[in-house]
């Protein structure tokens, strides 16, 4: 038995084919207990109205509350353990399920679906940050990531639960989620998958969500692994004084001054942001 759920924002032309298909999923894995949930995070179009359909459970937000939030509603409302994330704007392919389920049931605590890029285009600035915000996770976690943040997933309601409370409210949820079981030891398996361009128009906020991304991660560093945030800071002031002396070099010396002064100030936060961090790991660690 499985609950399938789909948060939907302004998704009017596309809820009603993946609703179908969930619903043929459903029938193809056999489990007449499995449920599909929507979670409408105060849709201004027709999303709602197309979502009601016989057998689909819809929970509506009187307000835009964000990506992650419409799915921690979805799982705390879900009546079955098996938990099965997707979106609702044509870009997975919910055909692949139960290929993901035997994975999840084969011995791992989260399957992901982990996607294949070749016919999905973005700026140039998401691909950037993409590729930095990955080595960030990989860095943080150890493990080689194929996929930090692909919203079709299988895990465990009363696995999830635990860190429910500290997962992201926004697009970071499926991120603060795979940093969440890969730092606390949890088996998670990546299986290849189809991408294909979404139905409508991206609710993605690039910068806003990688500033999020990035916060959730310090986050997650301070509370699994807080000497190793202490790695990455000294890193981070390692490149910022590397930027400054490269800037420094090709500019005049009037910017050079600033630069050099900038940097260095930079430099000093995170020195005294490191202290900081030593100082409570010490504390933490006498009170244990």
């Amino acid at each position: 038995m499985i609950s399938i759920i789909i948060p939907v924002y302004n998704e009017e032309n596309a809820i009603a084919e993946t609703i179908h298909k969930c619903q043929q999923v459903i029938k193809e894995i056999g489990n007449a207990d499995s449920e599909i949930i929507i979670v409408d995070d105060a849709s201004e179009d027709k999303s709602n109205f197309n979502a009601q359909k016989p057998g689909v459970k819809v929970i509506t937000h009187t307000h835009n509350l964000g990506y992650g939030k419409s799915l921690k509603d979805g799982i705390l409302a879900a009546s079955n353990d098996t938990i099965v994330i997707t979106d609702a704007d044509g870009t997975y392919p919910i055909e692949m399920i139960p290929t993901l389920l035997k994975s999840y049931n084969n011995g791992n605590n989260m399957s992901v679906g982990k996607r294949q890029w070749r016919i999905y285009k973005e700026s140039l600035f998401k691909v950037i940050s993409r590729k930095i915000l990955n080595k960030l996770v990989t860095f943080s976690t150890n493990k080689a990531i194929p996929d930090t943040n692909s919203g079709l997933r299988i895990f465990s309601k009363i696995e999830v639960l635990p860190f429910l409370s500290d997962l992201c409210n926004t697009f970071s949820f499926t991120t603060s989620l795979t940093l969440a079981f890969l730092m606390t030891g949890k088996l998670v398996e990546y299986i290849p998958v189809e991408y294909h361009p979404r139905i409508g128009k991206t609710k993605v906020k690039p910068i806003r969500d990688s500033l999020i991304t990035l916060k959730f991660i310090f986050k997650s560093l301070k509370r699994y692994n807080p000497r190793k945030l202490i790695q990455l800071c000294f890193v981070m002031m390692i490149f910022i004084g590397l930027i400054g002396a490269a800037l420094s070099f090709i500019c005049s010396t009037y910017i050079m001054f600033w630069v050099f002064n900038c940097c260095a100030f930079l430099s000093m936060l995170f020195l005294v942001f490191i202290v900081f961090l030593q100082k409570n790991i010490k504390q933490g660690l006498s009170n244990k």
